[in-house]
């Protein structure tokens, strides 16, 4: 078992630390910036860099979105509360709140109490907003993640719906970084960080809550770096995105996207190679290049220009911002960034 993850609230926060001495820096003009030829092994062929996003885009760590019935987009990150972030037109964001501003006593027991939550995920389904999102410790895997429900999605409108998952210090794998998939009128919920990689249970489409007892595997890198989950149908295939390596370490993170794909949503899931994705298997389509490190925890959006991946990266200076790119697919159906 592994006994440590990499997302401690006290590292995925730093931004907002050391934000008295990058202020004034220009932190927006790093979604622009020039990518050298070669660094590494990663090209300015193979990974472009951010498109351009302005507002309120630092200390975003975990971003996770949905459009709402108006055309716009409301985007939630790990925070004090569960940060929110809207936008009109998919670039220019501000903060809009948190999702609870009075706090969240029923997650005490998996934060020791204190108030930052993680890795949140965000759907509008059935006239309402369904967040998914996590609480836990770093370095343990007693974790859980709840649900909540808003009509609008604006700050302090969210309705505590309960607990879906929990993991003890005693199973082999940690419930946290949740993701709703819908598959016709069947729901489930992926999840997962290190211990035995990325889960998947039912859930009641009625309630939101787990139905049944099945844990199914997904993914897993035999105890080493592998979370967040995304799961994302286009054609006929259901990909499943995740990120591999270290997170949250400023610029000295090495996250990256990796995906496979499957023809069922449960599964398997083979890499581009074939390699199954339970035995460590996945495609890299985003990595660290130039002056965006360890770009990671992503999230994917059908919208109405393209398929568009959203994630976190950090500047040389350390700061985490959202970075957002477009996605086409290759002749053989494989996601390519762009």
């Amino acid at each position: 078992m592994r006994l440590t993850r990499n997302k401690p609230p006290t590292d995925r926060l730093r931004g907002r630390r050391i934000a008295a001495l990058v202020a004034g820096l220009g932190v927006v003009l790093a979604a622009a910036i020039t990518i050298p030829l070669t660094v590494g092994t990663a090209s300015a062929a193979a990974y472009p860099g951010p498109g351009i996003v302005t507002g309120d885009i630092v200390d975003v760590h975990d971003p996770e979105i949905t459009k709402t019935p108006a055309g716009g987009y409301l985007l939630v990150h790990t925070g004090r509360g569960l940060s929110i972030k809207t936008s009109s037109d998919r670039t220019a964001w501000r903060n809009a709140g948190s999702v609870f501003p009075n706090g969240t006593p029923w997650a005490d027991t998996y934060t020791r109490g204190g108030q930052d939550l993680w890795a949140p995920d965000i759907t509008y389904v059935n006239g309402q907003y369904y967040l998914y999102y996590s609480a836990s410790y770093f370095g343990e895997n007693r974790s859980a993640i709840f649900l909540a429900t808003s009509p609008t999605g604006a700050s302090g409108s969210w309705t505590h719906r309960g607990l879906v998952v929990e993991s003890r210090t005693t199973d082999n794998f940690n419930a946290i970084d949740p993701n709703l998939v819908i598959d016709g009128g069947r729901w489930y919920l992926a999840f997962g960080s290190f211990w035995s990689g990325i889960k998947m249970i039912d859930l009641n489409p009625g309630t939101g809550l787990r139905s049944g007892t099945a844990l199914r595997s997904i993914a897993g890198r035999n105890g080493g770096a592998i979370e967040a989950p995304t799961l994302f149908k286009r054609g006929s295939y259901w990909y499943q995105y995740v990120s591999f390596d270290r997170c949250c370490a400023g610029a000295a993170s090495t996250y990256r996207v990796m995906v496979g794909r499957s023809t069922s949503v449960t599964g398997p899931y083979v890499d581009r190679n074939g390699v199954p994705m339970t035995a460590g298997g996945g495609t890299e389509i985003l990595a660290g290049h130039g002056s965006i490190h360890g770009p990671g925890h992503q999230a994917v959006l059908a919208d109405n220009d393209a398929d568009v991946l959203f994630y976190h990266y950090y500047t040389d200076s350390g700061r985490p911002q959202l970075g957002i790119n477009l996605m086409r697919y290759d002749s053989a159906g494989w996601p390519v960034v762009y």
